[in-house]
C-alpha cells in the first residue's frame, strides 16, 4: 500500500541555501502565523532555531534582535 504525504506535514532540517526533508509531507506550518506553507512555497527560515516563515516580514520580525 502507497502512503501518501497529502495534507501530512513534512519535517525538515534548514541549512543556508535549502533544506532536506527529514520526514515526508506536503507542507510546515510557521513559527510565527501558524499559517501552513506548501513546500514549494517555503522560502524563508531560521537556520540556527530550524524554524520555518511564511513571509519575509515575518522572518524579519522573528529575527530581529531585540
Amino acid at each position: 500500500m502507497l502512503m501518501s504525504n497529502t495534507d501530512r506535514p513534512a519535517r525538515l532540517h534548514y541549512m543556508a541555501n535549502g533544506f532536506r526533508v527529514l520526514a515526508p509531507g506536503d507542507h510546515v506550518v510557521c513559527a510565527a502565523s501558524n499559517a501552513r506553507i506548501p513546500l514549494d512555497e517555503l522560502r524563508y527560515w531560521d537556520v540556527v532555531g530550524q524554524r520555518p516563515y511564511a513571509t519575509a516580514q515575518l522572518a524579519s520580525e522573528a529575527l530581529a534582535p531585540r
